[in-house]
Formats: structure tokens, C-alpha cells, sequence
């Protein structure tokens, strides 16, 4: 890891939000304070020597940016740190880093173990990439018992990969007990640990292998540039590295430095996000016009006690249920003034959207069934504006769609 200050000052013994800010990469020739943009494609030898050495992995260094860049390299390094994961590697999109987590590991005949309760475009790439290549697959529910994690594991599954909190229906999984279960078969436990961050919840440290992320969400946090990330062990890094290098996914030098600027904040605002997550959650919870709430740290949450357990703090999403179906829902966002309506989330703007309709559309409908995606359902990012403005916005909503919905009938 290299960092922006001498070799006497180690800052190794401290805290893991010192280290987000002081992890740098080393000053130039120029002296900065703040990391320059390496925008260039390639980079140079001194000599014929060492650009032979270099290409035979004997010394390091860069080479050309498809295969890394110092700003690239700053943005992992941090998350690493953050993750407490031995290395990784960047992508340009969240679901470059999902693929390339499985495509660089897998191979035909292999089986994965997934939870069934996962983003819609995981759900793409299991069922209608994977399977041309031979992997096959099996969907266990999110809420499953250790046994029945325990019975879809094959003789030739090779990975577990699993959201927690899941998108859009915020069920959890248990990561000790797959933890416990990796152990004892073998396989490698991938985790999407997207909605938590690492500063509310460090797969890792309940036994996983990877962790996942899409960078674009709250790792930028403030909808501007696209990336992903993929951090773990070593040797499974290695040939994710080797998939990533030789297909293309990678990371802008731009992107990367924004991402890891971003990175110094991201303690501070996944505190105000969570803090205006659970008060959203806990007023719409009481209000009349709302038929559910759904939220980690809500004690309502059937996993209550799962999400105090491997999480810090419940996150920046919350669920609402709103009945009438999508002509409900249609009244409910147009009768809001804050939030925006987008597919995306973790940004610093609260925004909503309709799984139904956006993110989860392709799915069938036995799929949405199982997945409790309903026509009804709201997913909330909640931003960090002030949480009165935001509850007296969707109170309001809420009422007046209501009343919408019964002048019609």
C-alpha cells in the first residue's frame, strides 16, 4: 500500500477512518497535497530491462492503465484497507466487478449456490450467461436454515454468492453460518456488500472470501461516475485479476480518483444516511396510508436480530408498501417534491423507485412472487437532506395518494 507520508510515519496502528483519508498514492516530483489524475493510457520504461522485468511480474509497476494506474491503485488499496482484505481489483461498473467474480473462478461444470433474493442483473448472469457455459445453479431463499443452505450444496459447487441486505427486499443473510459451512465444504463465499459498505458491515470478518461492490452507490455517493470493486484473499484475487485484465472492465483513472476521494467522507455520510434511513422508517411505519415498512434496524424487521448482529447500523434503504399497485404508486411519486425518480440509489439526494417497473422488470412473475416484489413496492435510498423535510414529504405523499386512489374508485 503506498502512502503519502515517510517511512518513519507509520500509520498502520490506527484507526481504519484515518487511514480512508490518509491513504495516498506517493507525492510526485511536484509536491501535492492531493492526489493528481494520472490520465494516461500507457506508461514508460527506463530501459529495455526493466520493461522485460516488468512484464515477467519479477519486479512492480505499471505498464499500461487496462492493467493498472496509480490512481486505480489508491482507490483499492483503501478499500482493501476498509474490507481488512488482502488485495483486489477495480472495474468500470458494479456488475463488471459481480461478473468478473464468478467468470474469473467458475468453469464449465462447476455449480453455484446463490440466494435467491438478489439485484436483477445477478439474477441475468446466473441464468442466462453462466448456464451457456455449463454452471449450473441452485436459488436457495434468503431466510433458509443452515440444513437447507447446507442441502443445495453439490459435490462440484465451487461458489456461494449472496447479497445481504438483498435488493430491493432488504432480507438478510446469516454470514457466521455460511462462514461455518465454507469451512467444512470447501467453496468459495462471495458476498455483495453493496448496501452495507464496509463501514457497516465487514464480510470478511464473519468468514467470507470476496466482497463485492458497486462502487457507483455509496462508495461515490453522489451520483457522478460509475465503478466497481472486487476485494478478498489473494489467490482468489489473482485469476479474477488475470479475467479482468485480458477482457477489458476496467476502471477510469478519473472514476477512480473520484472514488477515492470519496472514500474520506464515506463514515461520515453513511452516519447521516442510516440516522435519516431509520427515523423515515420508523414515521412511515406509524403512518395510515402506508400498509408496510420494511427496514434492518426497525425491531418489525423479521431479522432484527440478524441485522444487529453482522451490521453496525441498518443502511440508507428502506421499503415501503403502498396499496392500490402501480396506480398508487404513480400518484405517491408525482404527489412528492424532494426525492428524486431513478433507478439508482446511495446518492446524497433521497431518491425512489418502483422495482416492479425498473430495476427488477425482466424477472418473471413467479420470480417477483418470491423475491416479495410486488407492484406496490417503493424502494427508498434515503439522502441526506434534512429528516424533518424528508418525513413531512412522505407523509404527505402518502396521504394525499391515498385520497388520489379513493376519488377514483
Amino acid at each position: 500500500m503506498a502512502i503519502n507520508d515517510s517511512e518513519a510515519n507509520d500509520i498502520s496502528p490506527m484507526k481504519k477512518q484515518t487511514k480512508a483519508i490518509r491513504t495516498q498514492t506517493k507525492k510526485t516530483q511536484y509536491r501535492e497535497h492531493s492526489t493528481p489524475l494520472f490520465l494516461t493510457s500507457s506508461f514508460t520504461f527506463e530501459s529495455a530491462e526493466q520493461g522485460k522485468e516488468l512484464f515477467e511480474e519479477t519486479i512492480e509497476g505499471n505498464i499500461y492503465s487496462r492493467f493498472s494506474n496509480p490512481n486505480v491503485t489508491e482507490f483499492v488499496d483503501k478499500v482493501c484497507m476498509l474490507e481488512g482484505a488482502e488485495e483486489g481489483i477495480a472495474t468500470a461498473t458494479g456488475m463488471a466487478a459481480v461478473f468478473a467474480s464468478m467468470a474469473g473462478l467458475l468453469k464449465s461444470g462447476d455449480h453455484l449456490v446463490a440466494c435467491r433474493a438478489l439485484f436483477g442483473s445477478a439474477h441475468q448472469i446466473i441464468t442466462q450467461i453462466l448456464s451457456k457455459w455449463g454452471i449450473t445453479h441452485t436459488y436457495v431463499d434468503a431466510t433458509a436454515t443452515e440444513a437447507e443452505w447446507e442441502a443445495a450444496i453439490q459435490p462440484n459447487t465451487k461458489m456461494v454468492y449472496l447479497e445481504t441486505p438483498s435488493n430491493p427486499g432488504l432480507e438478510l443473510v446469516d454470514l457466521a453460518m455460511l462462514g461455518r459451512l465454507k469451512e467444512k465444504h470447501g467453496f468459495v463465499l462471495n458476498v455483495d456488500n453493496c448496501f452495507a459498505t464496509p463501514i457497516l458491515q465487514t464480510p470478511l470478518d464473519f468468514g467470507a472470501d470476496l466482497s463485492v461492490h458497486s462502487a457507483t452507490k455509496f462508495m461515490d455517493g453522489q451520483g457522478r461516475v460509475l465503478g466497481g470493486i472486487v476485494v478478498g484473499r489473494a489467490d482468489l484475487i489473482a485469476p479474477i485479476r488475470f479475467f479482468a485484465r485480458h477482457t477489458g472492465p476496467s476502471m477510469s483513472p478519473f472514476n477512480a480518483w473520484t472514488l477515492s476521494k470519496s472514500l474520506e467522507t464515506l463514515e461520515l455520510r453513511m452516519e447521516r444516511h442510516c440516522s435519516n434511513a431509520m427515523a423515515l422508517a420508523e414515521a412511515l411505519e406509524n403512518h395510515p396510508d402506508v400498509a408496510t415498512v420494511k427496514y434492518p434496524f426497525l425491531p418489525s424487521h423479521p431479522q432484527h436480530d440478524l441485522a444487529k448482529s453482522q451490521m453496525s447500523a441498518g443502511g440508507s434503504i428502506v421499503t415501503i408498501e403502498l396499496e392500490g399497485g402501480f396506480e398508487r404508486v404513480q400518484a405517491f411519486m408525482e404527489a412528492l417534491e424532494i426525492p428524486t425518480l431513478s433507478s439508482n440509489l446511495g446518492d446524497s439526494r433521497t431518491i425512489v423507485t418502483n422495482p416492479n417497473t425498473t430495476t427488477h422488470a425482466k424477472l418473471k412473475p413467479d420470480e417477483k412472487a418470491a423475491l416479495g416484489i410486488t407492484p406496490g413496492l417503493i424502494r427508498i435510498s434515503v439522502g441526506l437532506e434534512h429528516i424533518d423535510d424528508l418525513i413531512a414529504d412522505f407523509e404527505q405523499a402518502a396521504t394525499v395518494s391515498a385520497e388520489i386512489l379513493k376519488e377514483r374508485v
